[in-house]
């Protein structure tokens, strides 16, 4: 069923759905963007239809409403503890289709991982329905069509906004009612078909070539460039990592909660084992292990799709301009010298 909506409709359809569930959406939050006077979009509960911002692609990810960047875990006393509660109503979570597949890649890794489902992870993810909101296009840093995460059918609704309004399908039939009276509209949602950029994926099927890959002088770049800041992968739409922090109420140090905050593979000591040695010492190192991890670990273990959904908000947030898309070309460049080299080595 297929439904258009002036504004006021619009309003009146999102007040019903929010008697039932939690609706969150990309919401702009004015002067707490990243520098002096500008505004941060980001994903948070919406009140009404003018709350949504939609022309443009949020500054973070969806994921933000299903694994927060600070969770509380359970509470604790000297002798007991309790897991803290989950959702209290159902979410509905407006995202775009990169977003919406995202989640089944975030899913792959929190549910089912080696036999074993994230508790914590779960009980949202449970509860949380998808409504997909058409894209208008992406902006220069887009790449979703060379990832294949342009389209996606794991929608409960469809909406393509307006200024005036907005277009709705409803896909699962339980939405039917929160439009009951709407005027009636068949309404098909469209998918971005081909983005200003595009990416090709370097071919790392040869354990030799990857091996060679590592050592590549390519890497170096990053020790100078690359600030280990970790706002790429705080950005970014798929990326898990995380640590567990102890708050301490008052004085007593047996009393508190344990939170599960988000970490980052790029900030330098996220790697230190016992005896303070790090794996990845050099900013370098540790982008290799990230467009590495992106680009081929994640599907040679999982085998359906490369971890990056091409959403660019890495290359948004990145302080010193670092363009993952450049990063893989320079990747496939690499890829390439080494494979010439191999082929004059066996000549």
């Amino acid at each position: 069923m297929g439904y258009t909506l002036n504004t006021a409709q619009a309003d009146q359809a999102l007040q019903s759905l929010r008697r039932d569930y939690r609706v969150f959406a990309p919401r702009r939050f004015p002067k707490q963007g990243r520098y002096s006077d500008t505004d941060v979009v980001r994903y948070a509960e919406i009140e009404r239809f003018g709350d949504i911002v939609w022309e443009e692609k949020s500054d973070y990810p969806a994921k933000e409403v299903i694994t927060p960047i600070q969770q509380s875990i359970f509470y604790f006393t000297e002798d007991e503890y309790r897991a803290s509660k989950g959702p209290q109503k159902p979410i509905l979570l407006l995202a775009r289709p990169c977003d919406i597949n995202a989640q089944h890649i975030q899913a792959k890794i929190y549910a089912g991982n080696g036999g074993y489902d994230d508790f914590y992870y779960m009980r949202i993810r449970e509860q949380v329905k998808f409504a997909l909101m058409e894209c208008p296009g992406g902006d220069d840093t887009c790449f979703c069509v060379s990832m294949g995460t342009n389209r996606t059918d794991d929608y409960a609704l469809a909406m393509r906004f307006r200024p005036d309004g907005m277009e709705v399908k409803v896909a699962d039939e339980c939405f039917d009612r929160y439009f009951d009276g709407m005027p009636q509209q068949d309404y098909t949602p469209s998918f971005v078909e081909k983005n200003t950029l595009t990416v090709s994926i370097p071919d790392l099927s040869d354990r030799e070539v990857r091996l060679a890959l590592k050592k590549h002088p390519m890497w170096k770049e990053f020790d100078s460039r690359c600030i280990s800041c970790g706002s790429c992968t705080l950005a970014c739409s798929t990326c898990t990592c995380f640590t567990t922090r102890d708050l301490i109420y008052g004085d007593n140090p047996e009393v508190g909660e344990r939170r599960r905050v988000s970490a980052s593979c790029q900030i330098e000591g996220f790697d230190r084992m016992a005896g303070q040695r790090e794996l990845r010492s050099t900013a370098g190192d540790r982008m290799r292990y990230k467009v590495l991890h992106k680009f081929h670990d994640y599907k040679a273990r999982f085998g359906e799709s490369h971890m990056c959904v091409g959403c660019g908000r890495c290359t948004h947030r990145c302080p010193e301009l670092i363009s993952i898309s450049a990063t893989v070309a320079k990747v496939n460049d690499a890829v390439a010298e080494i494979k010439a080299g191999m082929a004059t080595k066996g000549a």
